[in-house]
């Protein structure tokens, strides 16, 4: 075509999305890269495991673990299924814990990342509000504790612009001082796949790096810079305007694809091109102009509580053994 269009790479912070634009450069079998799916008529849960260096440069993501919890149900405000999700993700946070070394015993800290005043990025401190914090209870009547609790704290630490402080600074301050055996950072993320908006939850063991979700490049919140363990949650609540164009393209070649077989008459170049390379070409054209936007569905202020609610009791289960695991939905604020 004569375009270079290598600046324009696709971006996402899920794992799964990075796995599947791989595939279609490496085929389905991505050495040093396994996953596995499980289904049921609510959600999808798939494990990915990075063990090599090799099948991280592939997919583009730190060799490591990560969980994916699709819900596609998830937008309709259905209590029953969020209690459904809170209580899978329990169940699925838990033995992480476990994989990754982390007792029961151990002492966590969790991070809220974001801006509480910017709706699509309030994911962190939201979930800050809702999780049960114990440490305080451990340091000052230690004797009046229950058994099946572990010490936890929980701080959102506020954006950059707001305290002109980056947020890993003030973090590992507050990893120095109270000692946490391990950190749990929730933030929001962008997505290439407009269904996986606001339906999805990921779990991952190689950190995080605040501000990804609305496109800021910070220094990251890992193990290599906190000197411990760094559990990464993220949900995507953001899509950028590049992606909502190229998925309108794909819909509409397939209406027309219905209607007529002469699609490269109307199309010409693009019924032809790969999908990444469409989404290449629109991104090259709406970044010059500023026109690429992050969009987040109108519903954001009602889907931010629901999904950080879904997460704390969730967190809350995982966390504690004195909290049944299944039946989360009965210690839900």
């Amino acid at each position: 075509m004569g375009i270079d269009l290598s600046m324009y790479s696709v971006r996402t912070d899920l794992a799964l999305e990075a796995k599947e634009m791989a595939s279609g450069r490496y085929g389905d079998a991505i050495p040093g890269v396994h996953t596995e799916a499980l289904e049921d008529d609510d959600m999808k849960v798939t494990k990915m495991h990075i063990s090599t260096a090799e099948g991280g440069q592939a997919v583009g993501k730190l060799p490591g673990h990560y969980i994916t919890i699709e819900v596609p149900r998830l937008r309709e405000q259905d209590s029953d299924l969020q209690d459904r999700v809170a209580t899978r993700f329990a169940q699925e946070f838990a033995p992480f814990l476990q994989r990754i070394g982390l007792g029961k015993e151990a002492k966590a800290l969790i991070i809220g990342l974001g801006n509480n005043n910017v709706t699509p990025d309030a994911l962190g401190p939201l979930v800050v509000e809702n999780v049960m914090v114990t440490r305080h209870y451990f340091e000052l009547m230690p004797d009046q504790v229950s058994p099946g609790y572990r010490p936890v704290s929980a701080v959102a630490p506020g954006v950059l612009g707001t305290t002109g402080i980056e947020t890993s600074e003030i973090v590992q301050g507050i990893v120095e001082k109270s000692r946490p055996d391990f950190v749990i950072a929730i933030d929001a993320l962008a997505s290439r796949a407009l269904e996986r908006v606001n339906t999805t939850i990921q779990i991952a063991d190689t950190g995080i790096h605040p501000g990804s979700g609305v496109g800021n490049k910070r220094k990251g919140l890992t193990q290599e810079f906190l000197g411990v363990p760094v559990i990464a949650i993220g949900v995507p609540t953001v899509v950028y305007a590049s992606t909502i164009v190229n998925s309108t393209m794909d819909m509409m070649l397939g209406h027309f694809k219905n209607q007529t077989s002469k699609t490269d008459q109307i199309f010409g170049m693009l019924d032809s091109m790969e999908e990444n390379e469409r989404l290449q070409l629109v991104k090259e054209v709406l970044d010059p102009v500023g026109h690429n936007l992050l969009v987040t569905p109108k519903d954001i202020d009602q889907f931010i509580e629901d999904i950080a609610n879904i997460i704390a009791s969730g967190l809350n289960a995982a966390l504690h053994d004195a909290i049944d695991q299944d039946n989360v939905a009965a210690y839900t604020h």
